[in-house]
């Protein structure tokens, strides 16, 4: 079966020495301008004898830039006197996607957070994504993934963890999300966790932490900042890295129903009406779309389906049917 297949990717590093390496995940990839040619994932693993595995990842998506930024720089200033155990950072996953500046891959379209488990005979995103599946999920004791909203949304920056059916395994993964130590924390609800690397990770009973920190197709300094000492807490909460967590306060969100989503049900170009983070009452307008076929047409008016705060907003100053146009999340303290 094509499942058992081996993985078409070498690691140029050894998981099971000690030390600090930088290397590659090599992905044969032929193509027009190199016949013989390879996709080239960077990736670094910082090990200290025993002791548990976490693996950092961020670029999943390749317009989504604070992960990167924290991830490249804490490979190249961790200490391994400093790690016990295995650090495994992979600072852009869909590493096609990254070097492009888009959500998914030019090479393939492929959306790497919709395509697990993958495939080892798939297109270069599955196997990617199969990589993950079946090398580096199954050594890891927690594993943190950077997003934020890319080229077309944009967050209140929060760290996340989910509902879990394992309520020991979801009252850990709050934990961490608590010594992230965002200024907003959330129970998050996905719209569809089917692919996701985040589903893959929690069918295997990993501890899962993940971030939405801003958006735009940017950073901001405020948010690489975040992510910079949100990674170094995540490790030492877990024991992996020594030291104290620099913990500051954050304040909890919830995502308690689909009703947080509200979509756009025309083209058109969108009014925001709530800034991010300002408080909203159920039925308040929370954004407008505005015709731009004709003079004369009055706006769609989206308006809030519960109380809480604009956690989250479609960026570009276009939207299309059936585009999330707004987040409000509920605050829990």
């Amino acid at each position: 079966m094509s499942s058992q297949r081996p993985s078409p990717i070498t690691p140029t590093v050894d998981f099971d020495r000690d030390g600090t390496q930088h290397g590659f995940l090599r992905l044969p990839y032929s193509r027009d301008d190199s016949a013989w040619g390879s996709v080239m994932v960077p990736i670094c693993v910082i090990r200290n004898g025993s002791g548990p595995t976490a693996l950092l990842t961020g670029g999943n998506h390749g317009d989504e830039y604070e992960g990167p930024l924290a991830l490249y720089d804490l490979a190249r200033t961790l200490d391994v006197e400093d790690v016990g155990g295995t650090v495994i950072i992979v600072p852009a996953m869909n590493y096609p996607a990254f070097r492009a500046g888009t959500r998914t891959s030019p090479i393939d379209r492929g959306n790497l957070n919709r395509s697990f488990p993958g495939r080892p005979d798939g297109t270069v995103t599955e196997k990617i994504a199969d990589f993950f599946q079946r090398d580096l999920l199954p050594r890891c004791d927690i594993a943190l993934d950077f997003h934020s909203g890319g080229r077309t949304l944009d967050f209140v920056p929060f760290a996340a963890a989910h509902i879990r059916p394992d309520k020991a395994l979801e009252a850990q993964g709050f934990a961490a999300v608590e010594a992230f130590s965002a200024p907003w924390s959330m129970k998050m609800l996905e719209i569809d966790a089917v692919g996701m690397y985040d589903t893959a990770a929690e069918d295997m009973g990993k501890l899962f932490v993940t971030t939405e920190l801003g958006g735009g197709g940017t950073s901001r300094a405020d948010t690489v900042r975040i992510a910079r000492r949100g990674v170094l807490n995540v490790l030492r909460y877990t024991g992996v890295v020594a030291g104290a967590v620099d913990a500051l306060p954050t304040r909890w969100l919830d995502m308690p129903s689909g009703d947080c989503f509200s979509f756009a049900e025309d083209d058109g170009m969108i009014e925001t009406m709530v800034d991010l983070g300002d408080s909203v009452e159920k039925g308040d307008i929370v954004a407008r779309v505005h015709s731009v076929g004709r003079t004369g047409t009055a706006p769609q008016e989206i308006r809030a389906k519960l109380s809480g705060l604009l956690a989250a907003r479609h960026f570009p100053g276009l939207v299309k049917a059936g585009d999330c146009a707004a987040v409000v999340a509920v605050v829990v303290n």
